[in-house]
């Protein structure tokens, strides 16, 4: 066999139904799936406590046609997220997939919240780029870290197994691609081998792996990496190793919104509620509701890689209602000033040039001049004294491609066939953003995170139940 992958002698330290590979919010949702099929699942996290790249999240699933949308009036379909994702992706992401997923992302969620009490919400109040209605559920603090600690209580009340500090180092497959088992390491040197009858891939993508960001992603090779350092690629070189196929390597989310030097993700929510961008010198530089991802590309080319969030009153008492923006300002990230003057001394910017740009965006929110780069102003009123700034810097997520998959989450082989036994969700999987970081729609990690955590769940159990070849 290929190099991370090779056939077993058989034995195993223990056998268990399905293997899931990393304890996020993939992992989770695939093994609570299991579970409620009566299928005893075992969870192997590599840290000695799941966090992942849900953990650094601000939490939000999208999600259409739930209860929660309905009690707040507010009409979404499956055919309305299909759109909006294929509209970002120009086209481009796997039609089967986006709409499994699209599918799928209401029931998931209300069987979070109704079965398994993970308290979400409905994030309400502005509509984020690309979308036609208001479908962000997300834990009330909007922090990943809640979203987490939601899921890790419903997998203890469900009774599933969580091995951490155990990182998987390769799988055991025979000539057919079928995987027999696993081989994992222990901080202190020991190994076990699990035997299984299928696997799921819940262990990411390759954002914290160098070499591959050369590869693959070379803009954002030596950006800030604002994710977990144990996504290393593992699951595209297992995959590889076992003939699978990729798709989409060069895709990714960035963030054009990280308070520097905090480390705090700061809301794309400011942007939407009529904040606007700054550079050292002052001017804006792009519109600022292409998206967040994309952004992180323009704010890198800008001096120093930094820009200045600028927004008024209104919008910071908005960005309290988020956990991380209230440890922002805790963390004396928030400059402020009482007119333009002393703003632009705050933050070291020139006085005529901030002036001129808030003047230019009073005249396109009055509907008097067009944005040169294509913002609507009008739908939010201008920018008003006192004013308040954060200095940001653009980052690195989570990478989009990965292992190509069918619409039951089943990874596919060179041939397009799907291989015996192998499942891939979340960061693992090729992503329904396309092949470049403009294809990202809001929430496309989580909603591929959670929602192919689900389906392969559901594709694995009827595997194991009917004792099928999938």
């Amino acid at each position: 066999m290929n190099p991370g992958s090779r056939e077993s002698d058989g034995t195993f330290d223990i056998e268990v139904p399905v293997a899931i590979v990393g304890g996020g919010a993939c992992g989770l949702v695939a093994a609570l799936t299991l579970a409620d099929a009566g299928i005893t699942p075992l969870v192997l996290e590599r840290d000695a406590l799941p966090t992942g790249s849900t953990g650094l999240s601000s939490g939000m699933i999208p999600a259409c046609g739930t209860h929660l949308q309905r009690a707040e009036g507010v009409e979404d379909t499956v055919e309305m997220l299909v759109h909006d994702i294929q509209a970002k992706a120009k086209g481009q992401a796997d039609p089967a997939v986006v709409a499994a997923v699209a599918k799928a992302s209401g029931p998931t969620v209300e069987w979070l919240v109704d079965d398994h009490h993970v308290e979400l919400t409905l994030v309400g109040g502005f509509l984020y780029p690309g979308f036609s209605a208001p479908r962000m559920h997300a834990p009330p603090s909007r922090q990943g870290a809640d979203l987490m600690a939601g899921s890790l209580r419903a997998a203890e009340a469900a009774e599933i197994d969580i091995m951490v500090n155990a990182k998987v180092t390769e799988l055991f497959a025979g000539e057919d691609g079928r995987v027999a088992g696993l081989r994992l390491e222990r901080p202190d040197g020991g190994a076990e081998e699990i035997g299984c009858q299928a696997v799921v891939l819940a262990c990411n993508g390759y954002g914290g792996n160098t070499d591959m960001l050369a590869e693959h992603i070379p803009d954002m090779a030596s950006a800030e990496y604002f994710g977990h350092p144990g996504n290393q690629g593992d699951a595209v070189n297992w995959g590889r190793a076992l003939g699978a196929r990729t798709r989409h390597m060069g895709a990714y989310q960035g963030h054009g919104s990280v308070a520097t030097p905090h480390g705090i993700l700061i809301t794309w929510a400011l942007m939407m509620n009529g904040g606007i961008q700054i550079n050292t010198s002052g001017h804006r530089f792009s519109s600022e509701h292409r998206g967040y991802s994309e952004q992180a590309v323009d704010v890198l080319a800008q001096p120093g890689g930094l820009s200045w969030l600028i927004f008024d009153d209104r919008i910071l008492q908005l960005g309290r209602d988020f956990a991380e923006f209230n440890l922002a300002e805790a963390a004396g990230a928030i400059r402020h000033g009482a007119d333009v003057d002393s703003l632009a001394s705050a933050i070291d910017v020139p006085a005529p040039a901030l002036a001129l740009t808030l003047a230019e965006t009073h005249a396109f929110a009055d509907g008097r001049n067009r944005d040169p780069f294509g913002r609507d102003f009008t739908t939010q009123p201008p920018l008003s004294q006192p004013l308040h700034a954060i200095k940001v810097t653009g980052a690195l997520f989570h990478t989009q491609g990965g292992l190509e998959i069918d619409a039951g989450a089943r990874v596919l082989g060179s041939d397009g066939s799907p291989l015996p036994n192998l499942y891939a969700g979340g960061g693992a999987a090729c992503g329904i953003s396309g092949s470049q970081v403009w294809g990202y729609l809001s929430g496309n990690g989580l909603l591929t995170a959670v929602n192919l955590g689900r389906i392969a769940g559901q594709s694995a159990a009827r595997q194991i139940n009917q004792g099928i070849e999938t």
